[in-house]
């Protein structure tokens, strides 16, 4: 009997120990996920761009496959990769981000560049997007996903650094899975909202009809301001990874930008008042979309201008 209650007292203790594990994760769950709450919005805001001209009955299949994709990026490719980089080449790690920032920032400026130039991507009517269309599609947005999927597991890696190599990787295991559910689910509900005003107009309420016609009159406008926002967010958070990875707390390879940056964001904070710490942030955002602005322009001109400079002088060779 006393041997029983010793097992018994010792499955106890397990049981409180595993319990205790499972809060730890949770609480270092909810930490991370929030200091990556800025970055999920902007993954909320660029991804329903690509889903623009889908016809209404792939909308959510093709939703489903980015986020498909969007959690095989998180688990299969940079989860390992960001566990492996901090634990033996610290180092390599803001080299990474960086190339990845700088693709962010090319993607927000070449759609600038496609506004300004006029050279507007081709918008076929839903039913004649090809097989092969969507799947181009989904490619880009996955391939989108995957460098702001990077920064929302570093950010949350950075905040969990100091937990055990297991615990940081079940945190960010659990991370990964909880931003991804609330990005794509958010996403799928903006982009099925105009067939729920649909539905709502067809009901005896006159309330019910008021609100989906509202809804379908709304979504156009609302998309197109997602549109926007996810230019500007591609070239926000490109721009802070770079400057971030330039100089951040001194490991980066110029520390001035952010600093610099980071002091005047400081300073703003604490003069400002009630409305310091908002105003800081706008100052950090806009310092950060000029530099994603300047480098995805930079990245445009050598793909885009300089190739069309070179053709056109083939094919008018300037005679002397």
């Amino acid at each position: 009997m006393g041997g029983l209650m010793g097992l018994l007292d010792d499955i106890a203790a397990l049981a409180k120990l595993a319990a205790a594990s499972i809060d730890d994760v949770g609480a270092a769950t909810g930490r991370a996920t929030a200091k990556a709450a800025g970055v999920v919005v902007d993954d909320t805001a660029v991804t329903p761009q690509y889903l623009r001209s889908v016809a209404a009955k792939r909308e959510l299949p093709i939703v489903w496959k980015i986020a498909v994709g969007s959690i095989r990026n998180k688990l299969v490719f940079i989860l390992p990769a960001a566990l492996l980089l901090s634990q033996f080449l610290p180092w390599l790690l803001p080299i990474v981000l960086m190339i990845g920032g700088t693709y962010l920032a090319y993607e927000g400026a070449e759609k600038i560049w496609h506004k300004v130039s006029g050279h507007h991507d081709a918008e076929l009517p839903a039913t004649e997007v090809s097989p092969e269309a969507e799947k181009k599609m989904v490619a880009g947005a996955i391939r989108t996903d995957l460098i702001l999927s990077a920064e929302i597991m570093v950010i949350a890696l950075d905040e969990v650094a100091d937990e055990t190599f297991w615990s940081r990787l079940a945190i960010l295991v659990v991370v990964a899975f909880v931003i991804t559910v609330i990005v794509y689910g958010i996403v799928a509900a903006i982009v099925k909202m105009d067939d729920v005003g649909l539905r709502l107009a067809t009901y005896d309420s006159g309330f019910s009809r008021t609100l989906g016609r509202g809804l379908v009159k709304a979504m156009p406008v609302v998309l197109a301001v997602i549109s926007v926002v996810g230019t500007v967010a591609m070239l926000w958070v490109g721009g802070h990874i770079l400057l971030v990875n330039l100089g951040a707390d001194g490991t980066g390879w110029i520390p001035a930008p952010y600093e610099w940056v980071h002091h005047i964001e400081l300073a703003i904070h604490d003069g400002a008042g009630a409305f310091g710490g908002t105003l800081g942030w706008i100052f950090n955002t806009l310092c950060s979309a000029v530099v994603g602005l300047v480098v995805g322009g930079l990245v445009v001109a050598v793909l885009h201008l300089l190739p069309s400079r070179k053709k056109e002088t083939q094919e008018h060779p300037v005679r002397g």
